[in-house]
This record gives structure tokens, sequence and C-alpha cells, in this order.
């Protein structure tokens, strides 16, 4: 995908722990973890409140140091470290410039979000991030988290190669940034609340529309996409369907226990947004099919 180089001005971006917690301290994720939790974490995050247990995302004082916007100078530093980096600085802009208009036509306040790289172990608002849960969205601080190592363990360990994959995991984690601005995420925490039975149902529904939204993006730059890049998105989509992970983990797989929905229902609403390039097209509450 051809996307143009990022404008410093248009995004926010900041550095974060580079093998340590600030200040300190922090917990780990237990390595005993059941397989299917540590590779549905490693491959675009499961929501921060289930791994971490901060269901309400409250960010307690002192819990996590404010991510500050760094300046342009600074901002070139940090989105230039890597090649990774910059792809995903270059992704951001564009997704900014995408939805920022969006919001505004249909007159809901907009804001954008913090990319946050970091290297082994991090604090975010929601808790301690960790480069085995894979990039993730926290609601508490509007942060985009990304150890850029992740996407060397996409490309080797599942398969999704190409830079439409690595776009698919920032405009997929963007999607949960633009489901928080609209409510949808508050409304899901609390119908989980009260209807716990159909709490992994509910989230399979909020990542579904996070994919389409990535889709979204793609499909109002279609003039942009290149040969192959379709395969690449729907490839890693399908790479990281709970259904492929159990059967992966050498697991029986167990719809009810799905929490981001099979390889099918993935590549559906992905390839539905890209389509479409129609936000509207997106109600996964409505619809799965």
């Amino acid at each position: 995908m051809r996307l143009k180089r990022f404008n410093p001005d248009n995004i926010r971006v900041s550095r974060g722990g580079r093998g340590s917690f600030p200040g300190g301290g922090g917990g780990k994720l237990g390595l005993g973890t059941l397989l299917i939790v540590l590779i549905g974490a490693l491959v675009f995050g499961v929501d921060p409140g289930q791994m971490l247990g901060t269901i309400e995302n409250v960010q307690q004082p002192g819990s996590a140091p404010a991510a500050q916007q760094a300046s342009s100078t600074d901002a070139t530093e940090i989105c230039t470290e890597n090649a990774y980096s910059l792809e995903a600085c270059n992704a951001l802009d564009s997704l900014n410039s995408t939805w920022q208009p969006l919001f505004a036509q249909a007159g809901i306040a907009f804001e954008q979000p913090m990319l946050r790289f970091y290297n082994g172990t991090d604090r975010s608002g929601c808790g301690a991030a960790q480069s085995a849960m894979g990039p993730f969205y926290c609601p508490a601080d509007q942060g985009i988290y990304i150890d850029t190592s992740f996407y060397d363990q996409l490309d080797k360990q599942l398969g999704a190669k190409g830079d439409f994959a690595r776009y698919y995991v920032i405009a997929h984690e963007y999607g949960h940034h633009v489901q928080h601005l609209l409510g949808l995420d508050s409304k899901v925490r609390r119908a989980q609340q009260q209807n716990p039975g159909q709490s992994n149902a509910l989230q399979v529904r909020m990542e579904l529309q996070a994919d389409c939204y990535a889709g979204v993006w793609a499909g109002r730059h279609k003039d942009l996409i290149e040969p192959g890049d379709m395969e690449e998105g729907l490839t890693a989509a399908s790479a990281i369907g709970d259904d492929t992970l159990m059967r992966g983990a050498g697991q029986r797989v167990n719809p009810e226990s799905f929490t981001h929905g099979s390889s099918e229902q993935r590549m559906k609403w992905l390839k539905r947004g890209i389509d479409t390039g129609n936000e509207d097209a997106c109600d996964t509450f409505a619809t799965m099919s």
C-alpha cells in the first residue's frame, strides 16, 4: 500500500519503556496461561480489560506516566527509528486524515489517539503492557501500544507477510479508538456485566467491527492499494481467527470461547469494510452475516 510519508504535525506519538516498567514495579502475565490465550494476545491483542483485569479501564492516580505528545522533531526521530515504526506512523497519519473528517461530518467530537512505541514492557492507562500481548488499544488513555518486534512474529510465526498485513494491525486498533469515541466500548462493557453469559459473544462483535473499520480505511484509499495487498490482509485475518488459533494449539474448536471471531468472520468483515468504504456497513451488532 503506497502511503505517503507522515506529517509530524498530524500525529501524536510517544516512546515508552525499553525493557522495564517506568518507575519500577508492575506485574507480569503468568507464563502458564493457556496457549490459545497467549496466541490470541500475541495477534492483535485481546481487550486490555480482559488481559489485565481492568474491565472498567479506570486509570488509578500514578498507575502510569502520562504520555506527552512529542514535538515535531521528536516525533520524526521516534517514527524513523526503524522501518516498522515508519510504516506505523505513515498509517497513523492516514488514519487520522480519514476518520477525523467523518467525525466532523457527523458532528461528533474527535480526538486523535496516541501511538505509543515500546520495547519489551511498558505501562499503559489500562495496566502493564508486554510484548507478548501484541498491539492493543487502551481506552483509558486513548493509546495504541505497539512493540514493533511483533511484526517479525506476525511474519515468521503466523505467516502473515507484507506491509498490508502490518497496516491491518494498526488500523484494527484504531478501529477500537473509533468505537471508544462513539461510546460503543462502554455500552458493550455494561452489557457484558449485565449478561455475563454473552460476554464473549459481545467481545467478538467488537473485534469484528474493528476489523471492518480497518477495512473502511483501506477501502477509502483503493487508489493506494497494490497488487497482493488484499491477499495479505485476508491472510492475516484468517491466521488470527479463533478457530484457526485453537486448531494450531491442538485444542478443540469451541465457538462459545471465541473472543475475536472465526477466520471466516474476520476475513468477511475486513473485506466488507474494504469493498464498501462505508462505516455504516460495519454494524456487527445488528447482524453477523
